[in-house]
């Protein structure tokens, strides 16, 4: 089979008019040739660092969309779905991924759980990690959340890292905000690179000590334009990623997207192209092609070098998307779950106190960190509740993989002025997480999702709207444009009661995400993510 069209030679910062031979997946030539085709050929893209189960779809679903945007591998991390169901949800993801042609790259979850302060459905242990990293099908160790187990010398994290090394498997990072001498000591624990930086200081910081940075673009975290300044000068060590895509915004791009606006700022094409496409591949030593004689014929056709719009995706030599329409097909595959506590009542919501004061989460749109702040109570009966008028609302975590009483907290700028909203897509530990203007609404939410053994919903006292995700409770049996036309309208829905949000679902799914400072809800309690400690939602 022979490809015609301008060839995008990354390696040699060349581009010129050429045709691409291919033999039983292997690029057999590429050569120059005079011919009238003006598309441009270039190496597939690939996402650096994403938990597809983010996308709310299974890998085989997500694949289907995924290339139609030129994206022909992922370096994946099923952090979310191991926290659900351990080592065996590890595996389907990765045997449900071999099902389609899409290059999945998935790595040895190294936080199961996350923290000791939440409750999982699993643990995975050094010895499990061990095991692991012995596997081919496991590329590497996944983002280490726990870096004050690295900075502490915890016995437990560093022989996980030590069983990546000793099978020369490069080990992912995830350090916001760290910097000086801790940032130091954990990239010399061997900590190869960071998607989580949030400001162009310490990205700089930790690309002058070696890290590499992943910039991230995600449905709620967005760091592009804190970041993207740095390619020019450090483009060999960074990549691009999405970490979280939810379904809506999956059907309108993916890496592509990254691209565009890049060479929009007017950054080298080349450099573009290398951060995208070339990196994450000698960094992940993934067996995917560049574009090179004996490659896998790995590669995308796109009509220009500035909008990026894929007119064809190849993996292996096989036509897999043209002009938008995929040629993946559907794959049947058995539904997990884990999911294991009863109907809540309305009572189990009230949070009965005489304190002036409380401490409130502050959700930040397009970030996964918060602040901390104070502000007065509305106390009703005896009870804390939900204060419209300042967008105080009540917030809550809810065990799902045991029957326990629900944590309480508070939180601002979700913006809902009736109903609630809720998710058992609740990082990492995915218990069920909710927002709403009573403890009504609340228990309405909660106990649709526990109905449904998981999924994102929406209630008000007159409608409820929800899309269940059967699959570990995080992930859809659906098709990938129904469940992100199901998702969109789930998402009109919450705006509509509201939600000034860019990704209300998205941000909600963070909220319990322990990791990230500076205040977050666990099923076991208020979290200070600065001092790594429980503290209290009143103040005394």
């Amino acid at each position: 089979m022979i490809v015609q069209g301008n060839i995008v030679d990354i390696q040699n910062k060349q581009i010129f008019k050429g045709e691409v031979a291919i033999e039983n997946g292997k690029i057999i030539s590429v050569k120059a040739t005079n011919h009238s085709v003006e598309n441009y050929i270039l190496p597939g893209f690939v996402d650096a660092h994403i938990h597809i189960e983010s996308s709310m779809l299974v890998p085989s679903e997500f694949a289907k969309i995924a290339v139609t945007h030129g994206t022909v591998a992922t370096v994946s991390d099923p952090h979310e779905i191991a926290n659900v169901l351990g080592v065996k949800g590890v595996d389907f993801m990765i045997e449900n991924g071999k099902k389609v042609p899409l290059k999945f790259n998935f790595g040895a979850p190294s936080c199961v759980p996350a923290t000791s302060f939440e409750s999982a459905g699993a643990i995975i242990d050094a010895d499990d990690i061990k095991l692991m990293m012995e596997n081919p099908d496991i590329k590497y160790l996944a983002e280490m959340m726990n870096y004050p187990g690295v900075l502490f010398d915890d016995a437990e994290v560093l022989k996980k890292i030590e069983h990546a090394k000793n099978n020369n498997k490069p080990v992912d990072g995830h350090a916001p905000g760290l910097r000086g001498d801790d940032v130091t000591k954990y990239i010399s624990a061997g900590i190869s690179t960071d998607h989580e930086c949030f400001t162009y200081d310490e990205a700089l910081e930790k690309l002058q000590k070696g890290m590499k940075v992943i910039i991230r673009e995600g449905s709620a975290a967005k760091n592009f334009e804190a970041l993207i300044d740095l390619l020019p000068e450090h483009f060999e060590h960074m990549m691009f990623c999405s970490d979280d895509k939810h379904p809506d915004d999956l059907l309108l791009g993916h890496i592509n997207q990254l691209c565009e606006r890049a060479v929009a700022k007017g950054i080298d094409i080349f450099k573009v192209l290398q951060a995208a496409c070339v990196n994450p591949v000698k960094h992940y030593n993934l067996d995917v092609g560049l574009l090179q004689k004996g490659d896998d014929a790995d590669f995308v056709v796109v009509d220009n070098l500035k909008k990026f719009n894929v007119l064809e995706t190849y993996i292996n030599g096989e036509l897999v998307a043209k002009k938008g329409e995929s040629f993946i097909k559907h794959v049947d595959f058995e539904v997990l779950n884990n999911f294991n506590t009863d109907k809540k009542e309305v009572s189990d919501f009230k949070f009965e106190s005489s304190s002036k004061k409380i401490r409130v989460i502050e959700a930040l749109d397009g970030e996964l960190v918060t602040n901390q702040i104070e502000a007065d109570s509305l106390i009703i009966d005896g009870n804390l509740v939900s204060n419209t008028k300042t967008d105080i609302l009540k917030m809550t975590v809810v065990n799902r993989y045991q029957n326990d009483d629900p944590a309480i907290a508070f939180i601002k700028n979700f913006g809902i002025k009736e109903g609630a909203i809720a998710s058992s897509v609740g990082h990492d530990s995915h218990n069920i997480i909710a927002v709403g203007v009573s403890d009504e609404m609340i228990c309405k939410a909660v106990n649709l999702l526990i109905e449904n053994r998981g999924g994102v919903c929406a209630v008000t006292a007159t409608k409820e709207k929800i899309v269940s995700l059967p699959v570990a409770g995080i992930m859809s049996d659906k098709p990938a444009k129904e469940i992100g036309k199901a998702y969109a309208e789930l998402d009109t829905m919450a705006k509509q009661m509201g939600s000034k949000l860019r990704a209300p679902y998205m941000s909600l799914s963070f909220m319990a995400l322990l990791v990230i400072p500076a205040l977050k809800l666990s099923d076991k309690g208020l979290f200070d993510g600065s001092t790594f400690k429980f503290t209290s939602l009143e103040i005394k």
